[in-house]
């Protein structure tokens, strides 16, 4: 098959790839045989699915998000983290252990994450085994492909919702058993936050981690007050990074959020190590944590790339996200004088789809080989504007404005979800 349309892609930060009416040649699993500028009026032996004037955009990639904390999207947004945290964060999580609630809360957020083009997650669950478990039997019905982890937390949960040592290392090797059936979404170790594992727990997930070569997603640098409970409870490192990788969760199959206050050192600490850093903007912005330095990150060679971090983040749809990044970084530009230049939107495509895709291991920007997550984009019912627009300016308006009812089919691991 060939999916024609007006392609908009990006391999590269910053740079888009515009082909007018031009198609991707699919095989019968929806892999990528070719991309093509333009496709023949009868093109032999292939069925052409003609989108139009429509676009075709890759989807997005969610690199961080916490799906038990999908009910209390908009809530606590006037506390700063560790008291948001313990208002209103560990108590919503506390309710995953009603496994009917699991499944309908968890059924409604991988709906709505297929409904705004989002193909691809890096995603926390909460401590519950049986509600992860619900978790990524929904993503994977919906069509949602990833990386999701049941949460580690043996000290500093709160009533209700923490674990003991043996329980979170007992009810881990549950879920890891219960993963055995999944094709689409893969398991990711979780320890939430190190103010929240004891150093015996990291010890443990960073030899799991290595003897079964499992990826590792957690939290780093976020807030001011969490970065100084870090430094009491670890007076043996200098910095964040350091409690990490002193148990072996720190490598190049491991994503760190935030990283809001890393500076010069750990930065370097980052991209040495090849870890992930995931920007989320919005989080930070609501919880007064700060603005990542981004442009610096890439211009250090720091792989960057962007989550919700719902409920941190008030904003599911990835399009959104893109936005408030951008914004984000003027608004970075501006406390630094000017000196620093804001993302594009073209860079921020980037972020919100191709360095996801990579941390996956996929060649990115609709690469040959890789099985196809996109997503088609009808921007007719956009209000009209002045004047004839280019594609690209098209593509801009699409990224600030489009809502799921202007994404008229979802493409995810080669099949059509929407």
């Amino acid at each position: 098959m060939i999916l024609k349309g007006n392609l908009i892609f990006t391999r590269e930060a910053g740079r888009l790839t515009v082909l007018p009416r031009g198609g991707l040649v699919l095989d019968d699993s929806g892999v990528i045989l070719d991309v093509l500028a333009s496709v023949p009026d009868r093109p032999e032996g292939q069925v052409v699915c003609d989108c139009g004037d429509r676009m075709i955009l890759q989807s997005f990639s969610d690199m961080h998000l916490h799906a038990p904390q999908y009910p209390m999207l908009g809530m606590g947004m006037d506390l700063p983290l560790l008291d948001w945290l313990k208002t209103y964060t560990f108590r919503t999580e506390a309710r995953f252990s009603d496994t009917e609630y699991a499944r309908r809360v968890y059924r409604a957020l991988a709906a709505e994450l297929i409904a705004n083009g989002t193909t691809r997650v890096l995603m926390f669950s909460s401590l519950h085994t049986d509600a992860t478990i619900i978790l990524m039997e929904e993503l994977e019905r919906a069509g949602v492909t990833g990386l999701v982890g049941k949460v580690n937390m043996d000290r500093n949960g709160g009533e209700n919702y923490e674990e003991t040592t043996e329980e979170s290392k007992r009810e881990t090797l549950r879920w890891l058993e219960g993963c055995e059936g999944f094709r689409r979404v893969r398991p990711a170790l979780t320890p939430r936050f190190t103010p929240c594992c004891t150093d015996e727990l990291m010890a443990w997930l960073g030899k799991l981690a290595e003897e079964r070569g499992l990826p590792v997603q957690s939290h780093l640098s976020e807030n001011r007050g969490e970065v100084e409970l870090v430094r009491g409870l670890h007076p043996d490192c200098a910095q964040y990074w350091e409690t990490y990788a002193k148990y072996g969760l720190w490598n190049g199959s491991t994503a760190m959020a935030h990283c809001v206050l890393s500076d010069r050192r750990e930065r370097a600490a980052i991209r040495d190590a090849g870890v992930l850093a995931v920007h989320c903007a919005d989080s930070n912005l609501n919880l007064c944590s700060g603005v990542a330095p981004v442009r610096t990150m890439l211009r250090e060679g720091v792989r960057v790339a962007l989550g919700s971090d719902i409920a941190g983040g008030a904003q599911l749809a990835m399009n959104q996200v893109i936005t408030m990044s951008i914004r984000a970084s003027k608004m970075r530009r501006m406390q630094e004088n000017w000196e620093t230049d804001f993302l594009t939107v073209a860079e921020g495509y980037y972020l919100g789809t191709t360095a996801g895709e990579r941390f996956f291991g996929a060649g990115g920007g609709f690469a040959v080989g890789d099985a196809l997550h996109a997503i088609v984009v009808d921007d007719s019912t956009l209000p009209e504007p002045a004047r004839s627009l280019t594609l690209t300016e098209r593509f801009e308006r699409a990224i600030y404005l489009m809502r799921p009812e202007q994404i008229t089919a979802v493409y995810s691991g080669g099949r059509r979800v929407k």
